[in-house]
C-alpha cells in the first residue's frame, strides 16, 4: 500500500508510521474546537454582539449563551475530527468551513427553534435573522479546521525505530462499489495494525457511487458529483487501477485487466482475489426492451434520464399533435421494488415542480404509471407499510398496473400482458438485474441467475484464494436456513469488511469466520417529504420516516465533503425550484443501457 510496484499496488505504510485513529482525531478536534471557540466567543462578547444571547434567549444571559457556544464548539470540533480525518491544512480548513455551515443549519435553524417550541425554521427569513450565528459558525469551523492537522500530528504516536517488514501478501479487489471499497478500507485499517498485505483495487469507474440517491439525481434534486466519492481519496493507501476485467486464471493466480483503448492488457498477480463486481440490468429477453428503456444503475443513467424528461417537457410544450403530446407526457416505470417506487415518486415531483415554466402543458396532462408483476408494491416491506405507500402515491395521481407484466417495448409504446399498449416516450426499467457478465469466463458453481456460490465465510466454492460478495455472489444466511442474503448496500458493506477480516485470518493461520448480519432496516422515500421505514421491526411513515431516511443516508455518504454538499443541496431545494437546464444534445435524449454496476 504505497507506490511504485510493478503489479499495480502502491506498497505499504513505512515502518514507524501509523494512520491517526478516529478517537485520536476526535480528541484533537475537541481541543481545536474548544480553543477556537474560546477565542471567538471572547471576541464576540467584547464587541457586545447579540450572538451569545441568541444561543440562550430563554435564560437571558450572555454567560449562559457563552457556555452553550463552547459546548457546541467542542461537539463541532470533535465531530469534524472523527468524521473528517484531516489529511492536509487546505482540505481541513475548507472542510471546517463546510462543517460550520452544516452546524449552523442544524443548531440555529433546527435545534434552537425546537427548544423554543416553534419547530424547524428552514426559510430565507429565518436564515437572515440568524446571520450573525452563520458568520460565527463559519469562523469557528474554519479556525478549527486549520488547527486540527497540527493537533492530530501531536496526538498520533510514532514508533521510535523501524522493524523488519514481513513477507507481504498480494490482494486484488475487482469492483469499486460498496463491497469492494469497504474491503479496501478495512484492509487499510488492518495494515496500520501490522497486516502484511499489498492491496490493489480494480474498477471501471474511479468513484464510489452512492446508489440509494440516484433517483434524486434523475429528478434534479441532487447534483451528480455530490453522491460519488473518488476511490483514490476514499482509499488513499490502496493501489488503484481504472480498468475492466478481462480474465481470471485461478491456477496461476493472475487477473488480466484492460486499462483502455490503445493500452496493453495488464496482468495482476494475487495471493487472494476478491470479486465484488455487482450486477447489470437484465431485460429478460423481452423484445425491444433494451433499445427503448432507461435504466438507473450509474450517474450517466441518472443524468441522461433527467435530460430526457426535461427535453420531453420542452417538446410537449410546443407539440400540436395530441397523440404525440400524450406519449411525451406519459412516464412509465417497470418494477415496484425500492428503485421503481422511489423513481416514480421522484419523476412526479420533478415534472410537477417545474410545470409552471411550461405554459403550454396543463397540470392534468402528465401521466405516471408504475407497472409491477405482483399484487402489491414494495414486497420487501410489511403489507401495512406497502399499502400506506400505495395510498400516498395514488392520492397524488400516480397510476398502478399491479399483477401486470411488460411483454415488449417499441418506439412510443410499452406492451403489457392482456394486449394493452401504454403510449410513452419514457420507460424506466428497474424490474431485473443479473450478475456482471465479466465473470462468465470463471469456472465456478453458480445459481440460476448466474451468481457465484460461496461458503459461509464468503470464499468461492472450490477456490481457497478467491472470495466473492455483493450482487455477484449468493451468500447463505445461517439464521434463515441458508437462504441467500439480499443484495443491498448495507449487506455489501458488511460483507466487504468480513472478507478483509477473513483474509487476514487465513494469512495469520486462523480459520475464517462465518458471515452473519441481521438486516437493520429498510427505508423508501416517496417524495413530498414522505417516506416509509421499517427498522428492526418498528414501522415509521410520513414526515418522521422521511427525516429518518435523510438522516441515515446522509450519515452513510462517504466523506465529510459529500455529506455537506448533499445537505446544502437539500437546503437549497427547500427555498428554490429544481433546475431545468438540459445539458444533453437533443439528438442524444434516448435510452442508452448501462452495462454494469459495481457494489
Amino acid at each position: 500500500m504505497a507506490s511504485g510496484n510493478e503489479d499495480g499496488t502502491r506498497g505499504h505504510l513505512p515502518s514507524g508510521l501509523t494512520s491517526p485513529a478516529a478517537g485520536v482525531c476526535a480528541w484533537a478536534g475537541a481541543v481545536a474546537g474548544l480553543a477556537s471557540g474560546v477565542v471567538l466567543g471572547l471576541v464576540i462578547l467584547r464587541q457586545g454582539r447579540g450572538m451569545m444571547e441568541a444561543q440562550a434567549p430563554a435564560h437571558g444571559g450572555g454567560l449562559v449563551g457563552f457556555g452553550l457556544f463552547l459546548v457546541v464548539a467542542v461537539a463541532t470540533g470533535a465531530t469534524l475530527g472523527a468524521v473528517g480525518r484531516p489529511e492536509g491544512l487546505a482540505a481541513s480548513g475548507s472542510g471546517g468551513l463546510l462543517f460550520g455551515l452544516l452546524a449552523w443549519i442544524a443548531w440555529s435553524l433546527t435545534i434552537l427553534p425546537l427548544v423554543r417550541g416553534s419547530g424547524p425554521t428552514w426559510s430565507v427569513d429565518a436564515a437572515g435573522e440568524s446571520f450573525p450565528l452563520l458568520v460565527g459558525g463559519l469562523l469557528h469551523g474554519g479556525f478549527t479546521g486549520l488547527l486540527l492537522p497540527g493537533l492530530v500530528g501531536r496526538f498520533t504516536p510514532t514508533a521510535s525505530a523501524p522493524v523488519p517488514a514481513p513477507a507481504r501478501h498480494r490482494v486484488v479487489i475487482v469492483g469499486g462499489g460498496f463491497g469492494g471499497v469497504a474491503a479496501a478500507r478495512r484492509f487499510e485499517e488492518l495494515v496500520t495494525r501490522g497486516l502484511p498485505v499489498d492491496v490493489t483495487l480494480v474498477s471501471q469507474s474511479n468513484y464510489l457511487l452512492f446508489t440509494p440517491m440516484l433517483a434524486e439525481v434523475a429528478s434534479s434534486a441532487l447534483e451528480p458529483q455530490h453522491i460519488s466519492a473518488p476511490v483514490r481519496a476514499a482509499c488513499p493507501l490502496t493501489g488503484f487501477r481504472r480498468a475492466a476485467l478481462d480474465a481470471i486464471d485461478p491456477e496461476r493466480g493472475v487477473v488480466t485487466v484492460s486499462c483502455g483503448p490503445g493500452l496493453p492488457a495488464a496482468e495482476l498477480p494475487y495471493d487472494h482475489l476478491v470479486l465484488a463486481l455487482g450486477a447489470v440490468p437484465h431485460f429478460l429477453d423481452l423484445p425491444g426492451l433494451e433499445e427503448h428503456s432507461f435504466t438507473l444503475k450509474s450517474l450517466s443513467d441518472a443524468t441522461r434520464l433527467r435530460d430526457h424528461v426535461l427535453g420531453s417537457l420542452e417538446r410537449a410544450d410546443v407539440e400540436a399533435d395530441p397523440e404525440e403530446r400524450r406519449r411525451l407526457l406519459s412516464f412509465v416505470v417497470a418494477g415496484g421494488g425500492f428503485a421503481g417506487t422511489e423513481m416514480i415518486a421522484e419523476l412526479f415531483d420533478l415534472v410537477h415542480g417545474v410545470l409552471r415554466y411550461y405554459p403550454g402543458i396543463g397540470r392534468g396532462e402528465p401521466r405516471f404509471v408504475l407497472v409491477h408483476s405482483r399484487d402489491r408494491i414494495l414486497p420487501e416491506l410489511s403489507a401495512e407499510l406497502a399499502a400506506y405507500a400505495l395510498g400516498k402515491l395514488r392520492a397524488r395521481g400516480i397510476e398502478f398496473a399491479l399483477s401486470r407484466r411488460v411483454l415488449a417495448a417499441r418506439d412510443g409504446a410499452v406492451l403489457l400482458d392482456g394486449d394493452e399498449a401504454l403510449p410513452t416516450r419514457t420507460l424506466v426499467w428497474t424490474a431485473g438485474s443479473r450478475p456482471n457478465p465479466a465473470l462468465a469466463g470463471l469456472r465456478a458453481e453458480r445459481n440460476r441467475s448466474g451468481a457465484l456460490l460461496v461458503d459461509s465465510a464468503l470464499r468461492l466454492r472450490g477456490a481457497d484464494r478467491v472470495w466473492a460478495l455483493g450482487d455477484c455472489a449468493e451468500i447463505p444466511d445461517p439464521d434463515r436456513d441458508g437462504a441467500p442474503y439480499p443484495p443491498t448496500a448495507q449487506h455489501a458493506l458488511r460483507e466487504g469488511k468480513a472478507v478483509a477480516d477473513n483474509i487476514a485470518a487465513v494469512i495469520g493461520g486462523r480459520e475464517p469466520a462465518p458471515f452473519r448480519f441481521r438486516t437493520i432496516g429498510i427505508l423508501v422515500a416517496l417524495g413530498h417529504r414522505t417516506a416509509v421505514a421499517e427498522i428492526r421491526g418498528r414501522r415509521f411513515s410520513g414526515l418522521a420516516a422521511w427525516l429518518l431516511w435523510r438522516t441515515v443516508y446522509l450519515g452513510k455518504l462517504p466523506g465529510l465533503e459529500k455529506k455537506l454538499r448533499v445537505a446544502l443541496d437539500w437546503t437549497i431545494e427547500l427555498a428554490f425550484p429544481r433546475d431545468t437546464v438540459v445539458t444533453a444534445d437533443p439528438r442524444s435524449e434516448r435510452p442508452v443501457v448501462s452495462r454494469g454496476r459495481e457494489r
